[in-house]
């Protein structure tokens, strides 16, 4: 009996199988209930007494290494056939999944919204292909300003009375007309002009433009709006200036200057060693845009402001060529990754 048990044992030990089917021959010759181990068990009625713990013992080694040896080529066979499945190459490096990030220009966008809506503004939007009233007429632009001119300002088929917008005023015109007082929205959005690309300067650029219509409101409003968005934006020590401008739908108009954020005022390259840099236009609405809008500008005043994001976004991130927003350059937007 100990002979017989042992050669099943070398047999067991020396088994390998190729294929599953194999496999199974193997297990049914040892393992199913008409199996060796079940007929070896069955003849321990006429083994001695004396020896039955001994052959007990065999025989549970036989039945435990007859498990493993079914369980471990099991194995083996499934990890052979997904090494050998070509749709899986565990041989190839891992795909790992780059950190996705927000465009420079986006995350300030959202930055300039999230100050302003704290007072109150909403957003609005409009169409990027503009008519020439609401993107000059309604705005005070009388008909030979340059800003009407091919040299300046994109025209649709040639269509003088069709353009891409120039500015987000004329989202401005749409709200006043299909709203009354009090309005108080900021309109972001892109716009275009035709100008040279440059470092400096690019056909295609975004603004975000502010209105605040209601009664008595003044210029002081508007001082107090403007200096609460840049000490939110750029810092509590940041100090403004306004001086004295023109706009065709502002009266009085100014521009806005704030104290240098780089040097503190001190000179340096960004601020041209003045101490201050220019960041945005405003004013208090015309009264003539204001009736071009049926808006009684005998009851209500108001302000008006705008800024371009990419100026915004260079000065906050010191970046010196605008074209770079354009790019898509992946080695210059993961510089933002880690953005909010």
């Amino acid at each position: 009996m100990k002979e017989k048990i042992n050669k099943y044992l070398e047999e067991i030990n020396s088994f390998i199988a190729e294929t599953p089917d194999q496999l199974e021959a193997f297990r049914i010759k040892y393992l199913s209930k008409k199996g060796i181990v079940t007929g070896l068990f069955a003849e321990m009625k006429d083994v001695a007494p004396e020896l039955r713990r001994e052959v007990g013992l065999l025989l549970n080694d036989v039945k435990n290494k007859a498990q493993d040896k079914v369980s471990s080529i099991k194995d083996n066979l499934a990890q052979k056939e997904t090494s050998t499945d070509k749709s899986t190459d565990l041989t190839l490096p891992a795909n790992f999944l780059n950190i996705g990030s927000r465009h420079p220009l986006s995350i300030v966008r959202n930055d300039i919204i999230e100050i302003f809506s704290r007072l109150g503004f909403t957003v609005e939007v409009g169409p990027e292909i503009e008519d020439d009233w609401h993107n000059f007429t309604a705005l005070n632009f009388h008909e030979e300003h340059p800003a009407r001119d091919m040299q300046d300002t994109f025209f649709i088929e040639k269509n003088p009375d069709i353009v891409l917008r120039t500015h987000t005023s004329s989202v401005q015109i749409r709200v006043m007309q299909n709203e009354q007082p009090p309005i108080r929205s900021i309109f972001p959005g892109r716009v275009f002009r035709n100008e040279a690309i440059s470092a400096r300067a690019h056909c295609i650029f975004h603004q975000i433009e502010g209105l605040y219509i209601d009664e008595n409101v003044s210029f002081a409003d508007l001082k107090q709006t403007l200096y609460y968005f840049a000490t939110e934006f750029f810092g509590t020590d940041t100090k403004i200036r306004f001086r004295p401008s023109y706009f065709p739908f502002t009266e009085p108009s100014a521009e806005m200057d704030i104290s240098c954020f780089i040097c503190g005022g001190s000179g340096c390259k960004v601020c041209k060693h003045t101490g201050w840099v220019e960041i945005l236009g405003c004013g208090m609405v015309d009264p003539n845009v204001l009736e071009n809008c049926d808006i009684d500008s005998e009851k209500y005043t108001g302000f008006a402001f705008g800024m371009g994001i990419e100026r915004v976004a260079m000065l906050k991130y010191q970046i010196d060529d605008i074209r770079l927003f354009f790019e898509n350059d992946a080695r210059f937007l993961k510089q933002f990754t880690s953005a909010t």
